[in-house]
């Protein structure tokens, strides 16, 4: 198929998707996945790798990546806005839903934040109730495949209904806290919520 008709698909399927509602305000379709992030892609060391819980919870937890993966899994198919203005449909996701995860460290009952720890010192804040719901997940496949390393393998939490920088990838550990604080790209100027809908994109919106 030419550029041509490639770019005529693409027009058809956005109106689609906007018809039906599922498109943003101020966003485009792509029918690939761009690779955004900062810094470098890391490299995954099994034998290193753990997984932490902790904060505002009543048992601190530990896992290692298999400890991990025996958590139950689950398949979710949602779509994947970004903030920079490109939205990806019908994403297949499978991994460990996080209402799964916080079964082994429940929150105590003051904690309404989570600041989400990754690799590279890389953090983003999550309200609590809107990471307790069965469409959120730690995934480490992406429409059948294992996620490629620069797109977050080996576990990217997924968000579907919040900007897919809250999506951390390389995620390694999960922090309750009792109030709200900034991540690494809300120090930087972005919306501390980060609403599609609403288009809350930076700190201005």
């Amino acid at each position: 198929m030419n550029i041509f008709a490639n770019n005529q698909e693409r027009k058809k399927l956005e109106e689609e998707r906007r018809k039906e509602g599922r498109l943003p305000p101020g966003q485009s379709l792509t029918l690939k996945w761009p690779v955004l992030h900062y810094g470098m892609v890391p490299r995954f060391d099994q034998e290193r790798w753990d997984f932490r819980i902790f904060g505002l919870v009543g048992n601190m937890v530990r896992l290692r990546y298999d400890e991990f993966l025996e958590l139950p899994h689950a398949e979710v198919t949602a779509d994947f806005h970004c903030v920079t203005r490109w939205s990806r449909f019908d994403n297949r996701w499978e991994g460990i839903p996080f209402q799964e995860v916080l079964k082994l460290a429940p929150p105590k009952p003051e904690a309404r934040y989570v600041m989400v720890h990754a690799e590279q010192g890389f953090s983003a804040n999550v309200p609590l109730k809107d990471l307790n719901r069965p469409q959120v997940l730690f995934a480490y496949k992406h429409d059948g495949e294992l996620l490629a390393p620069e797109h977050g393998y080996p576990l990217r939490l997924v968000v579907p209904h919040l900007y897919s920088w809250k999506s951390v990838k390389w995620v390694r550990g999960l922090e309750f806290m009792d109030r709200d604080a900034c991540g690494f790209w809300e120090q930087n100027g972005y919306h501390m919520y980060g609403d599609p809908w609403r288009e809350q994109r930076y700190d201005t919106d």
